[in-house]
């Protein structure tokens, strides 16, 4: 028997030895067999060479680039951008009824885009509201809590252009019977948005306009027939910092005389930042109340959170 091998590590490219001492092992190890060249012959080596691992750089979040977070931020301000969001909105509305009490209002409003090819988008917004009426709204009326009315729009939107538009229908769905929170009524209407940016600037307005049809039981409520206007100007930064100005003004038709304008004005400034891997939008903001009918509020508070999911469009 030879003598026991010894091994160590090459440094260069493996070879082939045809004679001598030497023979080459796996993993670049080299050892000396002591004797006759053996190709059976095997070795404990000393050293396992392994591939290093790769390491991927991470891609930079876009809220970490400050050009890509400003285009970002500045997507929000546009109502058919095409982007996934999930905002929740808080809104505290004080002077309510006739003891001048708060209304607290969450809006959930998810709005999903969907690609119809390369020149169509179809816009889903939802806002499903829950509502906490303090008493006195009517007449002797108490404290409630529950849903309103869902108001779900679908906007078709040219995927590319200079002046961005969209238009498509909306509807008022009925999430229960309760007077003080709930329409009782099935609704629907046309629903359109316009608007332009340039540079840092973004302006433009949303509408739509309700009909009720169909009551949800056999009592009749009152029928509904409501117009909606929001107008809007925001000035985005280079730090991604946006201030925004706007109102969401209602007008019912079936309301009395002098009773049928509501028109808050609202002054709003949003960040976006990051929430884990995902961007994520804070906005705050106060308004007053240039018109409401009998009983409504005289200003609020807000604030908006605002999660960004990515978009993947099919080839």
């Amino acid at each position: 028997m030879g003598a026991p091998g010894r091994c160590w590590r090459i440094t260069g490219p493996l070879q082939s030895y045809a004679a001598g001492g030497h023979s080459p092992c796996r993993g670049g190890i080299e050892c000396e067999l002591g004797g006759p060249v053996r190709p059976w012959a095997r070795c404990s080596a000393l050293f396992l060479l392994r591939p290093r691992p790769s390491r991927r750089r991470a891609e930079p979040h876009p809220a970490d680039q400050p050009e890509e977070a400003q285009a970002l931020a500045q997507q929000l301000t546009n109502p058919v951008a095409d982007l996934v969001s999930i905002p929740f909105q808080f809104n505290w509305e004080n002077g309510v009824g006739e003891n001048e009490d708060l209304r607290f209002v969450l809006n959930v409003q998810p709005v999903i885009p969907l690609s119809l090819g390369e020149d169509w988008n179809l816009i889903l917004r939802w806002i499903l509201p829950f509502v906490a009426q303090p008493p006195g709204i009517a007449e002797g009326s108490p404290a409630t809590f529950g849903t309103g009315d869902i108001v779900a729009s679908a906007f078709f939107s040219p995927a590319k252009g200079k002046v961005i538009w969209g238009v498509g229908p909306v509807l008022g769905l009925p999430t229960g019977n309760d007077p003080l929170l709930n329409s009782g009524t099935w609704s629907a209407g046309p629903t359109g948005v316009f608007l332009v940016q340039a540079g840092p600037w973004t302006a433009g307005a949303l509408a739509n306009h309700l009909w009720s049809f169909a009551d949800t039981g056999e009592v009749h409520r009152r029928d509904v027939n409501q117009t909606f206007l929001q107008p809007f100007v925001a000035y985005t930064t280079g730090g991604a910092v946006t201030f925004t100005v706007q109102s969401e003004s209602t007008f019912d038709w079936e309301a009395e005389e002098g009773q049928g304008w509501t028109v808050p004005v609202s002054a709003l400034v949003s960040k976006l930042a990051k929430l884990g891997p995902f961007p994520f939008s804070i906005q705050g903001g106060a308004g007053w109340y240039a018109a409401t009918p009998a009983g409504g509020p005289e200003w609020r508070l807000r604030l908006n959170f605002v999660v960004l999911l990515p978009v993947q469009h099919g080839h």
